[in-house]
């Protein structure tokens, strides 16, 4: 790889983490582009993607520090409980990590896999959007019920559709965010929480390569690796406050003829 690839990666990534169109899928697009090998490691997929997990840290700084302020005063308070649920959505990705962490790797080097993932992207962003319509009932009771607006029982929900999306092609924040429409939180609850509950699943997948020891088994070179962290922080800063924004207002089903288009596109000319 070399370092001006390693920059329009961390781009990609940057750019796409933020919106329910897979920045993994779209990595292996860019790859595929560009010309690039896929590795048989993930040290640079892991990477970018830590520096999007920063960036989201810096824009929701304020409700990370109050989160972690109130969850230390060592009493159950809104704080404790949007914790322990966020905890309690981390259970099916920490499974997942474990006993299919192989599994998951091999997929990374399939384009039709992940124009197959992109395709049910478009479908489920599609059906959660007509599924979430004002006057439709959802299928559990609706979040404003519950403490934070999300239970223990949804947040485990959206949990198993972040870990079926890790699979490149299927976007996290659209599977996540989608499952929690259809359950019934509401928009702007899930938007919040769709981002907040992949930081310590990404960031403590890049320290464990760090303390494995795979940073420095990685094919890819040293210069890539920084450049495409800087690039994918500083366009993550941009693209978390816009984007997240923009999904809250935004009909998902336009996310959905997107992802559909892209993957007709990866099956006719891929």
């Amino acid at each position: 790889m070399e370092w001006y690839e390693g920059i329009i990666l961390g781009l990609i990534q940057g750019l796409t983490e933020f919106l329910p169109v897979s920045s993994s899928g779209h990595l292996v697009i860019g790859r595929e582009l560009l010309g690039i090998e896929a590795s048989e490691d993930l040290v640079f997929e892991v990477l970018v993607h830590a520096a999007t997990v920063l960036s989201t840290i810096v824009v929701f700084r304020k409700q990370i520090w109050g989160l972690l302020k109130g969850f230390f005063k060592f009493k159950y308070n809104d704080e404790t409980d949007y914790l322990l649920k966020i905890a309690v959505s981390m259970i099916p990705v920490f499974i997942v990590g474990v006993f299919f962490k192989d599994f998951v790797e091999g997929l990374f080097g399939s384009l039709t896999a992940v124009g197959c993932a992109l395709m049910v992207t478009a479908l489920l962003l599609a059906f959660s959007d007509l599924a979430s319509k004002p006057g439709r009932a959802p299928f559990l009771p609706a979040g404003k019920e519950y403490r934070n607006g999300i239970s223990y029982w949804q947040a485990f929900v959206v949990g198993l559709g972040q870990a079926i999306a890790v699979a490149p092609g299927l976007s996290r924040s659209g599977t996540t965010i989608s499952t929690g429409l259809i359950c019934g939180v509401r928009r702007d609850v899930m938007a919040q929480f769709s981002f907040l509950m992949v930081l310590v699943p990404i960031l403590g997948e890049a320290f464990l390569d760090v303390v494995g020891g795979d940073f420095t088994a990685s094919s890819v070179g040293a210069l890539p690796l920084v450049l495409g962290f800087i690039s994918a922080f500083i366009s993550g800063l941009f693209a978390c406050k816009v984007m997240i924004a923009l999904v809250k207002k935004a009909k998902l089903s336009w996310f959905a003829l997107y992802c559909a288009i892209v993957a007709l596109c990866i099956f006719i000319f891929g």
